[in-house]
């Protein structure tokens, strides 16, 4: 008897005896099913199949999300380790954001277009296009009043946000920087947000008014909700000897603000204490990837922490000890 394996996990790769008639099944998109030709088949594995950069955490629950080149965002169980639901978009995905609440997450696309999401039903609640160059970060103000917008166009937008995340009207665009932008981090009051950018620029801006805070005095003492942006004085400790401004991919301070977690183009994954000033500091060192590592994220209560692989497509799971 014939049985059939649903076509989103791709064509079959091989296949493998278990005990009896069980079978496990491994697919050309990273999927491993189990089942018997009799009783059909149960998704056991899930992974990307292309190049994987998005990745973020859920604020308050074991959860996360990621997006791909491969078109495929998935949400995922850090407990069971299993995807919770996937949903397949038009275009190569790049970067994720969730609102403070987690009701709904913001996926950005290769293409210049972004779109928001229902957590739970994992229906499109908006879409929006803003260029046609890769959006590179998505992030919410702590408070869920804006959306800020990074695009490889070398701009920012800046949307406001109502109905917990379900309605976006834009305030305007940032323009200042002179390449694209990379990394993106709000005050803790929402009042400013600092980004990085790929010709290694710190600016921070006004969301209200779109506008370049040009004063130092004026961002001197705040205190940032997320620490994800590689350039800065609380990150100056991450680069090593000899470093250029694109081996470190990614960072992610710890939610009690005693960590700092970073990426880099050699496969590893690093442990800092945070704030991370003096140069060259000493870190713990984790290897799991067989590329470079592309995104760090904490889990809530810092009970792990995640990260993403480029060219090997895979998500890890760490286990702080």
């Amino acid at each position: 008897m014939p049985a059939l394996v649903p076509e989103a996990f791709g064509p079959v790769r091989t296949i493998a005896e278990g005990r009896g008639d069980t079978l496990f099944v491994g697919t050309t998109r990273n999927s491993v099913l189990l089942g018997s030709l009799a009783a059909g088949f149960t998704l056991l594995v899930q992974g990307h199949t292309e190049e994987l950069w998005g990745l973020a955490a859920h604020p308050s629950l074991d959860q996360f999300l990621t997006c791909g080149q491969d078109k495929q965002v998935h949400l995922w169980c850090a407990t069971t380790h299993q995807p919770l639901w996937s949903k397949a978009i038009e275009d190569p995905g790049r970067s994720v954001g969730f609102h403070p609440d987690g009701a709904v997450v913001a996926v950005g696309t290769m293409t210049g277009r972004w779109l928001v999401l229902d957590t739970e039903t994992r229906d499109l609640v908006t879409i929006h296009t803003d260029g046609n160059e890769p959006i590179s970060v998505v992030s919410y103000s702590p408070d869920g009043a804006y959306l800020a917008v990074g695009s490889h166009d070398n701009f920012v937008y800046v949307y406001a946000v109502a109905e917990g995340g379900r309605r976006y009207s834009r305030v305007g665009r940032c323009s200042g920087h002179s390449s694209f932008i990379t990394h993106l981090d709000w005050a803790t009051d929402g009042g400013c947000f600092v980004t990085n950018s790929g010709d290694y620029e710190i600016l921070y801006w006004d969301p209200a008014t779109c506008r370049q805070i040009t004063s130092a005095d004026a961002v001197r003492n705040r205190d940032w909700a997320t620490v994800t942006c590689v350039l800065g004085f609380g990150v100056l400790g991450i680069w090593p000897e000899g470093a250029d401004g694109t081996d470190i991919n990614a960072v992610s301070r710890s939610r009690d603000g005693a960590l700092l977690a970073s990426a880099d183009d050699f496969g590893t994954v690093r442990l800092f204490r945070y704030p991370c000033c003096q140069p060259r500091a000493s870190s713990h060192a984790a290897e799991g990837h067989s590329s470079h590592v592309t995104n760090v994220a904490f889990l809530p209560g810092d009970r792990g922490l995640l990260s993403a692989g480029g060219s090997d497509t895979s998500v890890l799971q760490w286990r702080l000890v």
